[in-house]
């Protein structure tokens, strides 16, 4: 019985198989060009998804004691802890936030920031994250 159902199977297989072949080459004889014209959206929809992929692909956040760049880190005097608040400050976040995630008070952002300013140089976030971006502090 089961070899029965398996060789039914195959047949009804290969003649759908045999149909579709020959319906294919209906259309492609019929109408070339919507076929190539289907072939190039299929490339360049694969193209765009490629490219989207690599130009939105997320970065890895800086972890602990991965520092982009150890040599400014240590000329600056930032500790590890403000480079975790500056990467917290690159990734958006507002000070509460910060202070949840890092499981500190408000103050001790504010602390953490006000070093980063007087040590980047910096007015305010935007002008911090520019410097620490040149200096490659975070990504």
């Amino acid at each position: 019985m089961t070899k029965r159902l398996i060789l039914y199977g195959v047949l009804l297989a290969l003649g759908t198989l045999a149909l579709q072949w020959l319906d294919y080459h209906r259309v492609v004889r019929s109408a070339p060009g919507s076929v190539f014209d289907v072939l190039f959206a299929g490339l360049f929809l694969l193209l765009g998804i490629w490219t989207g992929a690599r130009l939105l692909a997320r970065r890895a956040p800086v972890q602990e004691g991965e520092a982009g760049n150890p040599q400014a880190q240590a000329v600056l005097g930032i500790s590890a802890r403000e480079l975790e608040v500056l990467a917290e400050i690159a990734a958006g976040h507002s000070n509460k936030e910060i202070a949840a995630r890092l499981h500190v008070s408000p103050n001790t952002v504010k602390t953490h920031i006000s070093n980063l300013f007087e040590k980047l140089g910096a007015r305010r976030r935007t002008d911090a994250l520019r410097r620490a971006r040149e200096l490659g502090l975070v990504p």
